[in-house]
């Protein structure tokens, strides 16, 4: 049995979820969030306790895989609807800089040309300064993969540290050439 999709989803104050067909819709204060469910698992809302529960239809592999995916991605619905999800990323090296055009933002970092990314419209973009980026939505996977897209603009490299990282990442460094002789 599945360990995390047995374990029911909490419902808290301000927050409602219901299901038309195989899709589950969470409505809070922050956001409405919608996903379409798989076949293979059922998704059922108790009211007293305000509650999810997901429950599978067979015991195959594929069933127990998608019995735990999807309680937590509702999981992750309802704990975003409440308090958005937050990535914060930072820029290192001299001239590298980060700018938000429109709904675009612009990076500078070592290249000849300024790569532009457009911001997606669930994503909230704000920049503290021009080598920080702070990044917030509802939706993880969102907030998430843009935060992907900008790291592997230009990843941090090994011998000086430039690049763009995690707030919280840390990088591991190479002596180089100079230590060996």
């Amino acid at each position: 049995m599945s360990r995390i999709g047995k374990k029911p989803v909490t419902i808290p104050a301000g927050v409602t979820v219901t299901i038309q067909d195989r899709e589950v819709i969470v409505k809070g204060k922050q956001a409405e969030l919608r996903i379409q469910h798989h076949q293979l698992v059922s998704v059922n809302v108790e009211k007293e306790p305000a509650q999810v529960v997901v429950t599978r239809s067979d015991d195959r592999g594929e069933s127990r895989a998608l019995h735990g995916l999807t309680r937590a991605l509702i999981n992750n619905m309802v704990l975003g609807v409440v308090t958005p999800f937050e990535k914060k990323l930072e820029i290192q090296g001299v001239g590298y800089q980060a700018a938000i055009t429109g709904k675009s933002l612009t990076l500078q970092v070592g290249f000849a040309n300024k790569i532009v990314l457009p911001i997606p419209p669930n994503v909230e973009c704000v920049l503290p300064d021009n080598t920080h980026i702070n990044l917030k939505s509802a939706d993880k996977h969102a907030v998430g993969q843009f935060a992907a897209n900008i790291r592997s603009v230009r990843p941090p490299e090994p011998y000086k540290g430039k690049g763009i990282r995690y707030a919280n990442e840390w990088v591991r460094r190479k002596s180089g050439k100079a230590f060996g002789a």
